[in-house]
């Protein structure tokens, strides 16, 4: 059987405006059978995300997992309202003590997993990181509390341990 090839996306309101240097799409996996989900919407919104999804779909040791299937609420603390995390990642995998796990990830650059540093003079990129990092702390800790509730693990995963 041949490889399918991913492609891009067909033009969507769901992907919005391009952003400069990000890379989306659609996956198509070799291995439908370990994907929990929807085969045919598998949507990637950028590069680690994709590179994850190759590692998900061929390695031996993963049962199974889902890309934004897992949704926990949290409260953001800009507007103290309750919002919706759809986590990038779920994976069941087999250890090799022979036991399972199973892991929540989420992926990002690691300059989003450190706050951002004060310019001199704060500006608009400044303002939008500082606010991203400030709702991203929350949505870490919910997710945090729900492994930790159901016995899973959560990892953040950067392009440094996928070897960029």
């Amino acid at each position: 059987m041949r490889a399918r090839e991913v492609h891009e996306p067909k033009p969507s309101p769901k992907f919005g405006p391009k952003q400069h240097g990000t890379r989306r799409g659609f996956f198509v996996p070799n291995n439908a059978a370990k994907y929990e989900g929807d085969v045919n919407n598998i949507v990637y919104r950028s590069k680690i995300e994709l590179r994850l999804m190759k590692y998900l779909d061929s390695h031996p040791s993963v049962l199974s997992w889902s890309s934004e299937e897992t949704i926990i609420p949290y409260v953001s603390p800009l507007d103290k309202r309750v919002h919706r995390y759809f986590v990038d990642f779920k994976v069941k995998r087999k250890m090799k003590d022979g036991t399972t796990d199973t892991c929540l990830i989420e992926t990002k650059w690691s300059t989003a997993t450190v706050a951002p540093k004060v310019p001199k003079k704060k500006n608009r990129r400044y303002l939008t990181e500082q606010k991203n990092w400030i709702v991203n702390q929350a949505k870490w800790e919910a997710a945090k509390e729900h492994c930790k509730k159901r016995g899973w693990s959560w990892i953040i995963m950067t392009e440094k341990q996928l070897e960029y």
